[in-house]
């Protein structure tokens, strides 16, 4: 399977486009520019015997690629992923696979080890887990003198690495902290978000927690740094999952968010070795065209400063195949936390003492506030931990971390929505244009193996390129975005606000192809637009070309019918993209003439008649080299096995009183056992320079000589 390994940030030289109307949120969104998969310029890496590439780390402090197979972890040059630097294999021994296979596993398949967790350490080493035959294993790599090398200090990965390969999950090192989401048992019945440390701390197994979740992404964001309510760091999880709250007679699947406080140490009796902070919320991603909930599939933080500008990015997909619409949507950290510290919270209420309806909790609210990390406030009521704080705020939090209100998209709507294959995963890079302003580029993953390249101007988004990586049937699966390997193209001309091309450099237009038709023929004239957004326009020695019974006008080419003089001309072939004209192509066409097609017969008569001579004269000077040879004797006659002195002997050796005996089955004529004299041979080698073979039945044979020293 081929990766995209680091997607480059580079705004390329395009055609201008007038940023109004919303183009970016329309549903048949149109890529200005497709590239296929024969040439958009990617590398493949592939072992022989290794499946499953599905875990990544960037080390741009190694200049590697650090990749998770099955059983197997390679490190890449990040210059050129084909080059591989090391290997290492994790293998799963026999006994592990005939006890997975016991439990009812797929022995060739799931009894396997896929390598599921990569982490960079503060101290250099590598954090890696594998699922080893559906018992989660961790262990420390390291990369030195060429070789990775596992460590064997094997591990405990249960919560940290799922047990099933096919499982989603999320981590994150943090300062040398795991943080994990993923099941805690063999069934999967055991979802958890866990920190593992000295003294792990992890959600509650409540479906009031989490409910079949399927985990997506988590962040590490450093909020404590400069926070002025002295608040603390934050790890927000995205995540799916069956949702409680709504009344239906059928599963409801809705995306969420929900966030911890990294120095949250659980409670004292209530919630020990609970998160006292976990909270969720309902993420909205609003799409007019669907009537059902949008679920998360990737997520992509960006901080271009401090924590306050933090970004997340997420693509989202339909829950119901019947709906081909994907989405992108962005959210402001200060939204989120505005939903988490202000808003209200959801409280299960029973019905008819079995149905369960969750509302708007109305009623007090605890202080300090529940979920709420140690801040300012929490230190003037003398609450330095979450191990003081007061069962009240526990308990509450314990029965409702679920928010009432849900966290909307930035603008309340999408950044794109685009009809077709849906998304997969998401990469987002700024770059800067010409006049200093700082524009987002989203590449975008399909399941149909491309990647969508998409610039947001002051909320407006196109698809500026769509670059096929894989086959239709291989999704992208993994996206990650370098930081160092980026294209310096200094020559790059961009006008993003205004659309304004004049800067442009000016196509050449001074050549033409030449074509003749025949009088009643259908003529085809090609011309590919340089986007798929421009419309194709011709003209007839400088007259626009209209549809009609003689022209038909295709969305690649110009089609004349009946052609006859009339349509002889000079023609040209333009693409017009928000009223910027580029031309491509032109041509001159005109008909064949009847004293045009004498001369042209003419002429082949001419050449045929050449030809014939030629093929005489060379017939005749063959004819003339055979008998002269023959005459000399360098060729025998069909009725003789050898000629000597103009007469004929049987068998393969000659007893003539001028010539010695054969010894051999080779004549040397360089020999000066040869009766003939220096001034004959001397002429005969530069005619024909042959040499002669006497076969064992007298039969000789001839061959011809390209190096002087041979004769």
């Amino acid at each position: 399977m081929m990766f995209l390994l680091a997607v480059l940030c580079v705004l390329y030289v395009w055609s201008p486009v007038t940023w109004t109307g919303g183009l970016g949120s329309t549903p048949n969104t149109i890529p200005r520019k497709t590239v296929p998969i024969k040439s958009n310029g990617g590398r493949l890496f592939r072992e022989e015997g290794i499946w499953n590439y599905t875990t990544m780390l960037l080390r741009e402090d190694l200049n590697m690629l650090i990749l998770g197979a099955r059983e197997a972890i390679f490190a890449l040059d990040l210059d050129d992923i084909t080059v591989k630097k090391a290997m290492v294999k994790w293998p799963v021994t026999t006994k592990e696979q005939k006890e997975c296979a016991n439990k009812g596993k797929d022995a060739t398949n799931d009894c396997k080890n896929y390598i599921r967790i990569l982490h960079k350490r503060n101290d250099d080493r590598m954090y890696v887990c594998g699922t080893k035959a559906f018992i989660p294993t961790c262990d420390y790599m390291s990369y030195a003198d060429g070789n990775l090398i596992l460590e064997d200090k094997q591990e405990d990965g249960k919560g940290k690495c799922p047990f099933d390969p096919s499982q989603r999950y999320t981590s994150e090192m943090v300062d040398g902290v795991l943080y994990s989401a993923t099941s805690l048992n063999f069934r999967g019945s055991e979802p958890v978000m866990m920190r593992s440390s000295e003294e792990p701390i992890r959600t509650e197994f409540s479906s009031t927690w989490l409910n079949e979740p399927n985990f997506i992404h988590m962040a590490h964001i450093r909020e404590g740094e400069s926070n002025p309510e002295g608040d603390d760091d934050k790890i927000y999880l995205f995540f799916s999952e069956t949702a409680v709250e709504y009344d239906s007679y059928t599963k409801v699947d809705v995306s969420r968010v929900a966030r911890v406080c990294k120095g949250d140490l659980g409670g004292q009796r209530t919630l020990q070795r609970k998160w006292t902070s976990f909270l969720k919320a309902r993420l909205d991603c609003p799409v007019p065209i669907n009537n059902v909930h949008l679920l998360v599939q990737d997520v992509f933080h960006s901080c271009p400063s401090d924590w306050t500008t933090c970004m997340f990015y997420a693509v989202f997909t339909p829950q119901l195949d019947s709906s081909q619409y994907s989405a992108v949507c962005a959210y402001k950290i200060e939204d989120i936390k505005t939903v988490f510290s202000k808003g209200k919270f959801k409280a299960p209420v029973t019905v008819e003492t079995s149905f369960v309806k969750w509302v708007m909790y109305s009623g007090e609210i605890p202080d300090p506030r529940p979920g709420a990390c140690i801040d300012n406030h929490a230190r003037e009521l003398h609450f330095t931990k979450s191990l003081e704080l007061p069962d009240k705020t526990l308990q509450f939090v314990k029965e409702k971390p679920l928010m009432d209100q849900a966290v909307k998209a930035s603008g309340d709507k999408p950044l794109l929505v685009k009809k077709g294959p849906a998304f997969t995963r998401i990469v987002v890079a700024t770059t800067t244009a010409l006049d200093g302003t700082s524009h987002q580029v989203m590449f975008i993953g399909t399941k149909s193996g491309s990647v969508l390249k998409a610039v947001n101007y002051d909320g407006e988004m196109v698809i500026m390129e769509e670059i096929q990586l894989f086959e239709s049937s291989q999704p992208v699966k993994i996206l990650r975005l370098s930081n160092t390997k980026r294209y310096h193209e200094l020559t790059v001309i961009q006008s993003l606000s205004v659309g304004d091309a004049n800067l442009c450099p000016k196509p050449d237009n001074s050549k033409s192809v030449s074509i003749s038709f025949f009088h009643g023929n259908t003529v085809k004239l090609w011309c590919q637009p340089y986007s798929n957004l421009a419309q194709v326009q011709w003209h007839l020695n400088g007259k626009l070309i209209e549809a009609s019974n003689s022209f038909q006008i295709l969305s690649d080419s110009l089609m004349i019918f009946n052609s006859s003089a009339d349509a002889s001309g000079h023609y040209t072939c333009s693409s017009v993209e928000r009223n910027y004209t580029t031309q491509h192509i032109a041509y001159d066409l005109k008909m064949w003439s009847a004293s045009g097609t004498t001369a042209l017969l003419h002429d082949v008569k001419e050449k045929e008649n050449t030809l014939v001579a030629v093929v005489v004269v060379l017939s005749l000077i063959l004819a003339m080299l055979v008998i002269w040879n023959m005459y000399r004797g360098h060729l025998p006659l069909p009725f003789c096995h050898r000629r000597v002195q103009d007469t004929c002997e049987e068998g393969p050796y000659v007893n003539q009183p001028q010539e010695r005996k054969l010894a051999s089955t080779t004549v040397n004529l360089n020999s000066n056992n040869n009766h003939m004299n220096d001034q004959r041979f001397s002429s005969s080698r530069e005619m024909d320079r042959l040499s002669t073979t006497v076969g064992s039945s007298g039969q000789i044979s001839l061959k011809y000589i390209d190096d002087e020293s041979e004769i």
